[in-house]
C-alpha cells in the first residue's frame, strides 16, 4: 500500500513538473501576445495621446491599459525593429548603419517557439532576412523597406503606373515574390496585412499553445495613400492650420493627465506660420494632413477587426496587446508620380511641418535622438494581466526592452546559444512588473547612435547630439527638452559622453566574440 501511495505521488509530480515546463503551458497559463508596430507615427497623432484622427479601437487599448510616455525606439525604421524583434541594440545585430541579416542573436519568434508558443508575423519587417526561417511558423509581407500601398508591383490592366521609390520583394512563407503585384484590385496594405493576421489567428484557434503575432503595418509611412472615403473624413478639417492642431493637442494631453505643463512645456515649433502660405499651398497642407489620418483610421479600424475577432474566439482576457511606432513623424520628402495625391499613382510624404505637429509636444522628429525622434506612444492591454487598468506609466524603456518583457511572461530563459550558434546576452531589462503597478528601476543607461544624432539617458539626465551640437537636459524635469544645460554642467556631460563612448568600444568587443558586423 505504501509502495502505491509513492508510486501515485511521483507520478503527481511528474505530471506537475511536465504541465509546468514551457513547451507545455497552454493558454490558461500564459497570454497569447499581440505586438501591433505601426511606421512613422507622431507621438501625439492617435486619441489617447492627444490627437483628434478617430482611433477608437487604439484609445479603448489605451484607457483600459496601460499609457507610457517615456518608451523609446532608435527614430529609424530598421534599427528600431531589429532592437525589437532581438532584444539587442542595432549595433550587436549588425543593425545599425544599414538593414540586413539579424546577426549574433535570436528572434522574438525563435524565443518564444522554445516557449511553445505558435509563432505568427504579418507586414513590413524591413530587414533581408525571410522572417520564415527565423522562428516564425508563418511570414506574410513585405520583407523590406516602403512600398506602395495600393500596389507594391507591376502595373495592372486600367491602373495609373504604381509609384514606386523601388519594387519590393514580399514572402508568403517560404516563397518570395519580387515583386508581389496583388491580384485583388481593392488591395490596400493595411486591410490586407490583418486579413493574413486574422486568417492565420483562425487557422490555429483550437491549438492548446498560445500564440504570438507580430503585425507590423506599413501605414502611415508615405507614400500618402488612403481610401477615397477616409480621406473624405478629414478633408478640410487641417485648414485651421499647424498652430491651432498642436495646440489643441496639447491641451488634450494636459487635460488627460498625460503630461504636465510643469515637467512637459511645449517645445518651440519648426513649422511655418500658416498665414504666411498661399491658399493653394494651404489646401496642399489640408489634403497631405487628411490622408495621413485617413490613413491611420484606417489602422484603428483594422485593429478593430482583430479585437473582434480575439474576442470571438473568447481570449480577450488573456491576451496581451502591444501597440508602439516604430520612430516619431518624419519629415522626409520623396516626390514620385504625378497623379492625385492619395492615389496608387503618387508618392507624396507629410513634410517637416506637420511632422512637427505630429510630434507634440516634443522637439524635431524621425532620425534625430531628440524626443520627437525617439519617443514612442507605446500602449499595453491585458484585462487578465494589467493591475488598474486605466494608467499612465514614467518608466523609462526602450525597444531592446520588449524581448525579456515577453520571455518573463512566456515563463522561458534566454538562452546562451542557440542551436550551434552562440548569441549576445540581452541588452534590455522587463518591465512585465509595470502590469502589476511597479516601476522596475534601471541601473544601466539607455544609448541611441544614428547618422544625424547619438544620445544617452541616465540618472535623470539625457546628452544628445544633432550632428555636431550637443545639448544636456534635466530630462525627468524637462521631458520636452527645452533648457540646455551643457554650458553649465560640462562634468555631467563629460562624464556621459565617456559612457557612451564606452558603450560603443563594448558592442564593438562583443560583437567581435560573436562574429563581425557589417
Amino acid at each position: 500500500m505504501l509502495r502505491m501511495v509513492s508510486v501515485f505521488i511521483l507520478s503527481l509530480g511528474m505530471l506537475f513538473i511536465f504541465a509546468c515546463s514551457p513547451g507545455n503551458l497552454t493558454k490558461p497559463d500564459r497570454p497569447n501576445i499581440v505586438f501591433i508596430l505601426v511606421d512613422d507615427m507622431g507621438w501625439s497623432d492617435i486619441g489617447c495621446y492627444g490627437g483628434e484622427i478617430q482611433t477608437p479601437n487604439i484609445d479603448r487599448l489605451g484607457y483600459n491599459g496601460v499609457r507610457f510616455t517615456r518608451f523609446y525606439n532608435t527614430s529609424k525604421c530598421f534599427p528600431s525593429r531589429a532592437c525589437l524583434l532581438t532584444g539587442t541594440y542595432a549595433q550587436l545585430n549588425g543593425n545599425h548603419n544599414r538593414f540586413g541579416e539579424l546577426q549574433n542573436a535570436i528572434t522574438l519568434g525563435e524565443a518564444l517557439k522554445l516557449a511553445g508558443y505558435r509563432t505568427l508575423a504579418v507586414g513590413k519587417h524591413h530587414g533581408t532576412e525571410n522572417l520564415f526561417h527565423r522562428g516564425f511558423d508563418h511570414y506574410y509581407g513585405l520583407r523590406d523597406g516602403a512600398a506602395n500601398h495600393f500596389n507594391p508591383g507591376y502595373q495592372r490592366p486600367d491602373e495609373p503606373v504604381p509609384a514606386q521609390k523601388r519594387k519590393r520583394p514580399f514572402c508568403f512563407d517560404d516563397r518570395i515574390e519580387y515583386p508581389y503585384t496583388p491580384g485583388d484590385e481593392d488591395y490596400y496594405s493595411t486591410d490586407a496585412y490583418t486579413d493574413w493576421a486574422l486568417d492565420l489567428i483562425d487557422r490555429y484557434k483550437n491549438e492548446p499553445n498560445p500564440y504570438f503575432l507580430y503585425l507590423a503595418y506599413q501605414a502611415p509611412h508615405d507614400p500618402l495613400q488612403a481610401w477615397p472615403e477616409d480621406i473624405a473624413k478629414y478633408r478640410g478639417k487641417y485648414k485651421a492650420g499647424y498652430e491651432a492642431i498642436a495646440m489643441a493637442r496639447y491641451q488634450r494631453q494636459i487635460d488627460m493627465g498625460l503630461l504636465s505643463s510643469k515637467k512637459a512645456p511645449r517645445s518651440t515649433p519648426t513649422y511655418r506660420e500658416w498665414t504666411a502660405l498661399s491658399e493653394l499651398e494651404k489646401d496642399d497642407q489640408d489634403l497631405r494632413m487628411a490622408v495621413y489620418a485617413a490613413m491611420m483610421d484606417r489602422v484603428d479600424q483594422n485593429i478593430g477587426r482583430l479585437l473582434a475577432k480575439i474576442e470571438e474566439l473568447g481570449e480577450s482576457e488573456n491576451t496581451l496587446i502591444l501597440f508602439a511606432s516604430d520612430n516619431g513623424s518624419s519629415a522626409e520628402v520623396v516626390k514620385i508620380g504625378d497623379g492625385p495625391i492619395g492615389t496608387v499613382g503618387r508618392w507624396a510624404s507629410l513634410g517637416q511641418d506637420w511632422a512637427n505637429v505630429g510630434n507634440t509636444p516634443f522637439r524635431l522628429y524621425k532620425n534625430y535622438s531628440y524626443e520627437g525622434g525617439i519617443c514612442t506612444p507605446l500602449v499595453a492591454h491585458w484585462p487578465g494581466g494589467i493591475k488598474t487598468p486605466g494608467r499612465v506609466s514614467e518608466f523609462q524603456g526602450h525597444f531592446i526592452d520588449v524581448m525579456p518583457t515577453l520571455l518573463e511572461l512566456a515563463n522561458v530563459d534566454y538562452p546562451d546559444r542557440y542551436g550551434d550558434r552562440k548569441i549576445v546576452p540581452l541588452s534590455g531589462i522587463s518591465f512585465a512588473s509595470v502590469f502589476k503597478g511597479a516601476v522596475p528601476s534601471r541601473a544601466q543607461p539607455i544609448f541611441w547612435e544614428w547618422r544625424h544624432g547619438t544620445a544617452i539617458l541616465h540618472d535623470g539626465w539625457k546628452l544628445v547630439r544633432k550632428e555636431d551640437q550637443w545639448e544636456l537636459f534635466r530630462i525627468d524635469e524637462d521631458w520636452t527638452e527645452t533648457e540646455n544645460l551643457f554650458e553649465t554642467e560640462p562634468e555631467v556631460a563629460a562624464r556621459l559622453k565617456e559612457k557612451h563612448a564606452a558603450w560603443l568600444e563594448e558592442c564593438a568587443a562583443l560583437s567581435s566574440q560573436y562574429g563581425s558586423l557589417q
